[in-house]
C-alpha cells in the first residue's frame, strides 16, 4: 500500500539519491507541504523511510532493508507467475495440436 501511490514512488526515487527535506520532496511534485507530509507518514509507518531531527530540519532518508525484502518477494512472485504462464502456454499449444 505504501508503494501504491505514484507520488510516494517518486519521493522514494528522490530519496534514493540522498536525504531530502519535505520542501525538497514537494517541489518537483507540485504538492503542498501538508500533502507531502501525509505521504511521508505512510512511508514512515511502513518503515520505508526514516526522519531525523537536525536543528529545525527533519531530513528524510531511505531505508533500504524493507525495499530489498519487497523486491525479493516480488521477484519470487514473478518466477511463480512465469512458471504458471509457461505451463499454460504449453497446455494451450497442446490443445492447438489436437
Amino acid at each position: 500500500m505504501a508503494l501504491a501511490h505514484p507520488a510516494r514512488r517518486a519521493m522514494l526515487a528522490r530519496l534514493g539519491k540522498g536525504e531530502a527535506t519535505v520542501g525538497e520532496l514537494a517541489q518537483p511534485l507540485n504538492m503542498s507541504l501538508p500533502a507531502v507530509t501525509k505521504h511521508l507518514k505512510v512511508m514512515e509507518r511502513a518503515k520505508l523511510i526514516s526522519r531525523s531531527k537536525n536543528a529545525q530540519w527533519r531530513p528524510c532518508r531511505l531505508e533500504e532493508a524493507p525495499l530489498e525484502a519487497a523486491s525479493d518477494w516480488i521477484e519470487e512472485q514473478r518466477k511463480v507467475w512465469e512458471s504458471r504462464l509457461d505451463r499454460l502456454e504449453g497446455y494451450l499449444h497442446s490443445l492447438g495440436q489436437e
